[in-house]
């Protein structure tokens, strides 16, 4: 194919504004960014013009069960290809496939088509323009019951290193994040166990106190799943694992940014401890996402949708059916600048997953991964690996 070169209103690398800025798109990568005065266009280039638009990185999401009407841990390449194109049209270009808490058996069942397709995906002569999964996020089942939110109790187990060392060779290497409850008996060997096999191990589905919550961060804990929800409430004199997150700049803190998850004046508390660095976007979204109200899947159970919002046969919150674009709208609307907002939904995640040279950015010898916006902030166009989404 040859060279694209995308001219638009501005580009947010996100780290950096250009207006008026100059994408070089060749074989899948990112060749050149920059204003039209530092570059010159490759021969036989073809030129993209969107002199209204905002170009911004694809949005990475790191927590995510599914779309399009089914879950990732149905886990055949048909039901991956569907989340794949669906979270591809609103802009996510990269995500790791989310567990729930599931038997044993089902769970490596599930994980081990996920890395086969996975494989697939990577190959060139496979390889389509939807959104790339990354790999695997297993949340559970080693969580608290107390905390457990909506993952069924029956697969709420103690952390087992022999179990989880099952799940890993299921992933065939494809493991990516271990979420835990960091205080539950066992959880300090686990932390352990997965650091040692190359995993970022997050805590969530948590009744960890303060110090429970420190001692894992201390061993090598670096990220708090969807802050705030499922886990022990934080109060003046009882800090938990909220107070250990805020306090701690190593570790990054995930949120749900929908309207309904996390009220308004919790965000900007968890923007004003972390900064913008220490968020990341993330859309816990479900089979539901981009379909009508109904009943879906969420990993063994069943969840039910009225006016977009997912909750379980007990009326607790289940996933969500947000798509990281609308996160997006919603930080500005509360008064985040967009180039943050971006950050949020891009560059921070690769950095949490220790790809931010290749994805969630703009840069030289990054994959071409890109979202257009209008003035809106509307999606109106989306490349893959410099391959145009339909």
């Amino acid at each position: 194919m040859p060279p694209i070169i995308l001219r638009t209103a501005r580009i947010l690398t996100p780290l950096h504004e250009i207006p008026g800025g100059i994408l070089v798109v060749e074989d899948g990568s990112i060749t050149a960014v920059g204003s039209p005065a530092e570059m010159a266009p490759p021969a036989n280039a073809e030129f993209f013009e969107a002199p209204e638009w905002t170009a911004v990185p694809g949005f990475v999401d790191v927590h995510i069960h599914g779309s399009g009407g089914h879950d990732v841990m149905e886990g055949s390449p048909e039901v991956l290809t569907t989340i794949a194109a669906t979270v591809a049209r609103y802009g996510t270009t990269s995500l790791l496939a989310t567990t729930a808490s599931a038997s044993l058996d089902d769970t490596c069942r599930s994980v081990s088509g996920i890395a086969q397709f996975i494989r697939q995906q990577n190959s060139p002569a496979t390889r389509a323009p939807a959104a790339q999964f990354l790999g695997v996020h297993f949340e559970g089942p080693f969580l608290s019951r107390i905390r457990r939110g909506v993952h069924p109790e029956q697969w709420i187990t103690p952390p087992s290193v022999e179990a989880f060392r099952q799940m890993l060779d299921a992933a065939q290497g494809c493991a990516r994040i271990l979420t835990l409850a960091p205080e539950v008996p066992g959880a300090a060997e686990l932390v352990e166990a997965a650091r040692s096999a190359g995993l970022i191990v997050a805590m969530g589905h948590t009744d960890a106190t303060y110090e429970e919550a420190a001692a894992a961060i201390s061993r090598g804990a670096r990220h708090a799943v969807h802050i705030f929800n499922a886990m022990r409430p934080f109060s003046h004199r009882d800090t938990g694992v909220v107070g250990a997150v805020l306090t701690s700049p190593e570790v990054t803190a995930e949120i749900i940014a929908d309207g309904v998850h996390v009220d308004a004046p919790a965000i900007r508390i968890l923007l004003a401890a972390k900064g913008v660095a220490g968020v990341i976007l993330v859309s816990d979204a479900t089979a539901a996402t981009a379909m009508p109200d109904g009943r879906y899947r969420l990993g063994p159970f069943e969840v039910v949708v009225t006016g977009g919002v997912c909750r379980n046969s007990e009326g607790k919150l289940a996933g969500s059916t947000l798509t990281l674009d609308r996160a997006i709208r919603h930080m500005v609307a509360l008064g985040v600048s967009l180039s943050d907002a971006v950050r949020m939904a891009t560059y921070n995640p690769a950095r949490l997953l220790g790809l931010e040279n290749r994805k969630g950015v703009f840069a030289t010898g990054a994959d071409a991964d890109l979202v257009l916006f209008d003035s809106g902030l509307n999606v109106r166009r989306v490349m893959v690996r410099g391959r145009w989404v339909a």
